[in-house]
This record gives structure tokens, C-alpha cells and sequence, in this order.
């Protein structure tokens, strides 16, 4: 049977394909609410498309999951850490066979990182839900400092060198620096844009960022993980659907738009891990203010 060709038919037809597309749009929307898993794999898709582009996952992914409430502000640093462990790891696979870098120097800030993510999660994972609100405030914004000394507008961010090594007091100085990165990670402040800005000081060639950060993560994530999957401080109904989603967004960004300018996107992720920041900090004040508002309860009957 042949469909009808007539303007008439095909506008009509046109309408009903529209109509479809809106019903199932909607369709995924209530989905994503009624089903956490849906939500969080579509915001790891997004938030590791970008990682691997550089601009980081954590503070995207924490701008996102706060404005759908997928998961609780005491549950973020730690579930953060536990369900972008494979995407990172696929991460360093390809970018240290990608891009050549001294393994002496790429070795030692790694190891680095990894310790000092060892120590911090085991903070962190104790940490009550008001500190970890404070926490990751004050780290989305600057965060976001990073991100706007990064663009080439403003002209804050250092150029870089040609140097594919570190050694001496250049090396002692990106050791000791890739351990307090690595510890502040654990609190969700993510460790790809400074780690940018310390490779980029120490004169190092910009491209050389990618395995040291990658493979400083890859190693970090997973033992820092240990400590907050054993103190239970992590959102368990959406590890998987951080995981499974944040893999093909990898192969994606990496092998198919790894030139894609990233201008307007930077700017953009500016604006709302701001908003982000501003919220966590808002809320942790209201967590003190029903704090302070329970102790006055509490205290009247003793008074009277």
C-alpha cells in the first residue's frame, strides 16, 4: 500500500510524528522522576561526556543532581567518588596511550593523589550532612574560579611550557600539590581543572594534563571509594546508572569530538556550579537554623 503523497497528508502525518516525539519527551520526564536510575545515568552521560573533555564531572554532576534531588547532599562527595569510578578509569586507559608524558613524573603524582585522597575520604565519610553542604559549597565556587581563569578572555590561567617531565624542586612542588587535590576531591571538589592549573605553573605542556589527572583519579577513585562505601555514605540506587551511562559517554567525547570548542559550555557550567554553590550554602544555613531552632525547644521545658 502506497502512502499518500498530497501536502495535505504529509503535514497531518508531520503533526502526528511531533505530537509522538512530545508524548514520549514527556513520557521520559515522569519516567526520570518516578525512576531515580533513569535521571542519574542521563546526568552521567552529560557530566563524563564533558570530564573527558576536561571540564570535570563532579561539580556538573552536583549542579544537576541538586536541582532533581536524586540524591541527598550528605550522599553526594561519596556517591560521586563510588559511581564515576569505570568512566574514569576508561578514561586513563585511552589518554595515557594518547598522549606521551614522563613516566617518572606521571607515577609520582599519581601516587601522590592517590594518598591524599586515601586520608581525606576517611574524613569526609564521617562527615555530618551541614559540613559536607559547607564543603561543597565553598569548593563548587572555586571551582567555578578555575573555570573562569581557564578562559582565554580572561587571561588568568598560565600558558604552559613544552616540558613532558618534572624534575627537582619543580617535581617535590607537583607531588605535593596532586596530594592536597587529591584530598579535596573526596569533599566533591573535583581534581581535573586545578590539576589543569598545576601542570600548566610548573611549565609542563597543557596536553600533558590529561594522563596525570586521568590516571591520578583512576587510581584515587577506587581506594578512596572503599572508605566511603564501608562508612555507607553513598546513594546506592544510583551507582549503576552513573556507571553504565558514563562509559559510552567517554568512548563519545574522546573519539569523535576531541576538538570541539568548549567556550560557550565553560561558561555555561560557570553560571550554574555558581547557582549550585549558592544553594549548598543557603541550605547548610537552614540546617543551623533548625539546628538552633531544636536546642531552644529543647531547652524551654528545662527553663519552665
Amino acid at each position: 500500500m502506497q502512502l499518500p503523497t498530497d501536502p495535505g497528508s504529509l503535514t497531518a502525518r508531520n503533526a502526528l510524528f511531533i505530537a509522538l516525539g512530545i508524548v514520549t519527551a514527556g513520557y521520559f520526564a515522569i519516567l526520570a522522576r518516578a525512576y531515580k536510575a533513569l535521571g542519574i545515568s542521563i546526568i552521567s552521560f552529560i557530566a563524563n561526556f564533558f570530564d573527558t573533555l576536561g571540564i570535570g564531572s563532579f561539580a556538573t554532576t552536583t549542579a544537576m543532581v541538586r536541582q532533581f534531588k536524586l540524591v541527598a547532599d550528605e550522599h553526594l562527595p561519596g556517591s560521586l567518588n563510588v559511581g564515576y569510578v569505570i568512566p574514569t578509569v576508561v578514561q586513563a586507559y585511552i589518554y595515557t596511550q594518547l598522549v606521551p608524558v614522563d613516566i617518572t613524573t606521571l607515577i609520582s603524582l599519581i601516587a601522590a593523589a592517590v594518598l591524599g585522597a586515601w586520608l581525606g575520604a576517611g574524613v569526609v565519610a564521617s562527615w555530618p550532612r551541614r559540613k559536607i553542604q559547607l564543603g561543597m559549597g565553598a569548593a563548587l565556587f572555586v571551582f567555578a574560579f578555575i573555570l573562569v581563569a581557564k578562559q582565554p578572555q580572561i587571561g588568568l590561567m598560565p600558558a604552559g611550557g613544552d616540558a613532558l617531565a618534572l624534575t627537582g624542586t619543580k617535581l617535590a612542588i607537583g607531588v605535593v600539590g596532586n596530594f592536597i587535590l587529591g584530598a579535596l576531591m573526596t569533599v566533591g571538589i573535583g581534581l581535573y581543572a586545578p590539576c589543569m592549573i598545576l601542570v600548566y605553573l610548573l611549565g609542563m605542556r597543557p596536553t600533558a594534563a590529561f594522563p596525570i589527572m586521568m590516571g591520578s583519579c583512576a587510581f584515587l577513585m577506587p581506594l578512596a571509594s572503599v572508605r566511603f562505601i564501608r562508612a555507607g555514605s553513598y546513594a546506592r540506587n544510583a551507582i549503576i546508572g552513573m556507571l553504565i551511562a558514563g562509559i559510552p559517554a567517554v568512548f563519545i567525547a574522546a573519539l569523535l569530538v576531541k576538538n570541539m570548542s568548549l567556550a560557550v559550555v565553560s561558561w555555561l557550567v560557570v553560571v550554574v556550579v555558581t547557582y549550585t554553590g549558592i544553594s549548598l550554602l543557603r541550605a547548610a544555613r537552614h540546617e543551623r537554623d533548625v539546628a538552633s531552632t531544636a536546642t531552644a525547644a529543647e531547652a524551654q521545658p528545662a527553663a519552665s
